[in-house]
């Protein structure tokens, strides 16, 4: 069984989108920037104070032969998780110098080219997780006591009192393990301290002891896990390491009737798998906010989200709403707004990915 590489973060400091320093000398109004996606008018307005932004006028996003058909003669993209940015795309926009990418995941895009042509890649990476644990334990509330299958099922059917019984699983008393125990993983993990459950994780860099005392937690081998828990839930990054994690052979290793959330990266999960191990009742749900077809970056990643899953009554699915509260989608795009000033203006980013050498 493949064992992912660690998914440790350095800590979840909040933070702030800073002063709104402008250099007008070295950073002009006439350097554009291509904004993929939409953002609060406040984010466009502190763009509009150094440069010229291109956003979409409603809630959506550029497709990719949009976002290439404005970033040609661009300085800097604004970007999010439905980008993919390879080596093709870096050719046809010669004059970028910055991709500030508004997430923390960013297997979307290639550094290493990236630093090749010597724009910089930079992305928020702490903004995202308090949000994201809060939907991972939503969902994993969600999925195991039936929630949205018996509201589906009240709104066909109507209100029928104790019938039909939606047995679930309650989580005081349940065995929940984390795969993964980075800035994600704890923040879960501080969550469900409140419930009452056994909660036990695998992480190739375990805690330290006395943060494993204070989160409630027992870090375990990766089978082990899978053949403890009533309940795992998928935290992890996606690397070579992690994709299909959570095969047929490891979903097969899951107590009879467990269920499996993700909240990390859809790829981690092998969706046919899941598919079947629903309906062949091997387990008894799953819920996801992240998707295999939106890793990009995989050639062999499916189209669609397969359709047994979008049928089965035991499945809660999200479209990637891990970040979606106002405020947070503001601040993250402010961060990310802020990095293209700090390189439009001569300066170094806060929070690169990578080292282009050729970047002025």
């Amino acid at each position: 069984m493949p064992r992912p590489g660690s998914c440790r973060s350095s800590g979840t400091t909040r933070i702030a989108p800073g002063p709104l320093d402008y250099r007008y000398d070295v950073a002009p109004a006439n350097q554009k920037v291509v904004v993929t996606h939409w953002v609060a008018d406040d984010v466009l307005d502190y763009l509009r104070e150094f440069s010229r932004p291109i956003a979409p006028r409603e809630p959506t996003v550029f497709s990719r032969s949009e976002v290439l058909a404005h970033a040609r003669d661009a300085s800097a993209i604004l970007a999010c998780m439905a980008d993919w940015v390879d080596s093709s795309f870096l050719a046809a926009c010669p004059r970028l110098r910055i991709i500030s990418a508004a997430l923390k995941g960013f297997d979307n895009f290639d550094a290493a080219a990236c630093e090749q042509h010597g724009v910089w890649l930079t992305i928020v990476p702490d903004l995202l997780t308090e949000p994201t644990a809060d939907l991972a334990v939503a969902l994993t509330l969600d999925v195991t006591r039936r929630v949205s299958e018996a509201d589906r099922d009240l709104r066909v059917n109507g209100f029928s009192g104790w019938r039909p019984v939606f047995y679930g699983i309650g989580l005081s008393g349940a065995t929940v393990g984390l795969l993964g125990m980075g800035a994600l993983g704890r923040a879960v993990a501080r969550r469900l301290i409140g419930f009452g459950c056994h909660t036990v994780y695998f992480d190739a860099q375990p805690l330290a002891l006395h943060e494993e005392k204070t989160l409630m937690v027992r870090q375990v081998g990766f089978e082990e896990l899978l053949t403890m828990c009533d309940i795992v839930l998928a935290l992890l990054p996606l690397t070579p390491n992690t994709h299909h994690l959570l095969s047929a052979a490891a979903i097969a290793q899951l107590r009879p009737g467990a269920c499996l959330v993700n909240v990390g990266r859809g790829s981690v999960v092998d969706e046919q798998a899941v598919a079947a191990a629903l309906i062949g009742g091997q387990l008894g749900g799953y819920a996801a906010d992240v998707f295999e077809m939106e890793d990009w970056a995989r050639a062999d990643r499916p189209q669609a989200i397969p359709p047994a899953l979008l049928k089965h009554p035991r499945t809660v699915l999200t479209p990637h709403l891990g970040s979606a509260v106002r405020t947070v989608r503001r601040d993250i795009a402010l961060t990310a707004a802020r990095q293209i000033q700090q390189v439009l203006s001569g300066n170094r980013p806060d929070h690169p990915v990578n080292e282009p050498t050729t970047a002025v």
